[in-house]
């Protein structure tokens, strides 16, 4: 799926189905509302790469569109969670193979924001920034906002 861009530009929430992005979703849902503009929930998928001993390759065991289509279905309902029937804020969805940095890289380009989650992992780490953030922020070409759960669930 893809999103409707109108004329203003979209807020760009990264989506993974984990605390931290449903918080990072609801946080630019609210954003969207107080500004008017709209939200594009984005989720990336990949098919894992198996290591193949020499020889004949396996067939594949799994369809590679059953990883977009429960892709697509995390996003679809993480939007239902947050942004649910009562919202008048306009939340679309795309969903896109391939890194999951790279994508929200790709997908912010134009952009407003890009509102990503990060998980906390114990008292010292919690402060750092995971991978996919931490890439968003670098090399993203708008600001980027990270949010943490610090309720560890939706609220």
């Amino acid at each position: 799926m893809t999103g409707n861009r109108g004329s203003a530009p979209p807020i760009i929430a990264g989506v993974d189905g984990s605390a931290s992005s449903l918080a990072a979703l609801r946080w630019a849902v609210r954003q969207a509302g107080l500004t008017g503009g709209t939200v594009e929930a984005v989720i990336a998928w990949h098919y894992p790469v198996l290591p193949v001993p020499v020889g004949p390759a396996p067939a594949a065991v799994i369809d590679p569109a059953e990883f977009e289509k429960a892709a697509s279905k995390t996003v679809t309902e993480a939007i239902h969670a947050v942004a649910g029937s009562g919202s008048h804020v306009q939340v679309s969805a795309q969903v896109t193979e391939g890194n999951a940095a790279q994508v929200l890289i790709d997908a912010a380009e134009g952009a407003d924001l890009l509102v990503v989650g990060s998980r906390g992992h114990g008292a010292f780490t919690e402060a750092l920034l995971g991978s996919v953030s931490q890439q968003c922020v670098q090399h993203a070409r708008c600001p980027v906002v990270i949010i943490r759960d610090s309720n560890g669930g939706l609220r």
